[in-house]
């Protein structure tokens, strides 16, 4: 009982904030008048055909590490979970270890708390990851983001209702402009990470597979890099031509 009080509790809370702060999904540091690649952590990706530096590039976490073998020192943005800059778990530490000493052009820390900037900073140097602007997203930034681009409302109440980190670059993307956002090492169907060999089960699957259709299903400008990819979730095969678009 005290558990479903709790829950209630948070879920209205939550509801109420959002309605009454309005709040808008993180800026930019710039419009993206071009292409944007997503590159995720799953086991398997690809670099996109045609990828130049007409492109924008949005790592996840650790998968700077994938990039790294394309020939690109560092992407334009990263996005990456609180808990990865002093978490404990093998993933958190395996991020750490994969991004030390490399840096990043815009870093986005996503649910840190705003008003501990300085120990995230402090954080990061701990493992020499560095960047040209830092900004914090909370939750209700993320929840507006979902909101605006693919009209779901999300409380964000268990891993169920939350999308992963590689969605919300992809909403971002559209949401600033991109004429076409191609992902590569993003499949909800997958399991473990391109940067160690733990097999860990990916979290909000559900969530993810419920946006991409939606998205797809909107004509929405989505392409995967990754043949498998495109053939289980039915998302367009990128060819380096967005006007192969259906």
């Amino acid at each position: 009982m005290g558990s479903w009080i709790k829950d209630t509790r948070k879920r209205i809370y939550r509801n109420v904030k959002y309605r009454l702060t309005r709040p808008r999904p993180p800026a930019a540091p710039y419009r993206f008048d071009g292409p944007v690649v997503v590159v995720g952590s799953a086991p398997i990706s690809h670099m996109p055909a045609g990828l130049d530096d007409s492109f924008t590039v949005i790592s996840v976490n650790g998968s700077q590490s994938v990039i790294s073998k394309w020939g690109i020192d560092a992407p334009d943005i990263t996005m990456m979970m609180f808990n990865q800059v002093e978490g404990t778990t093998p993933n958190a530490v395996e991020v750490r270890r994969v991004l030390r000493g490399q840096r990043t052009g815009t870093l986005y820390v996503l649910l840190w708390r705003k008003d501990d900037r300085e120990r995230l900073v402090k954080g990061l140097r701990a493992f020499d990851y560095q960047y040209d602007q830092l900004h914090i997203v909370d939750r209700y930034e993320r929840m507006a983001l979902l909101d605006r681009v693919a009209g779901l409302q999300s409380l964000e109440m268990d891993a169920d209702s939350k999308c992963s980190n590689g969605m919300n670059a992809v909403l971002f993307a559209l949401y600033h402009g991109a004429s076409a956002v191609i992902i590569t090492g993003i499949n909800p169907n997958s399991s473990g990470h391109a940067y160690n060999a733990t097999g860990l089960a990916r979290l909000h699957v559900h969530m993810d597979k419920v946006i991409i259709s939606k998205l797809i299903g909107e004509g929405r400008p989505i392409f995967t890099a990754d043949p498998t990819v495109s053939e289980e979730l039915g998302i367009p095969l990128w060819t380096g031509s967005i006007c192969r678009f259906p």
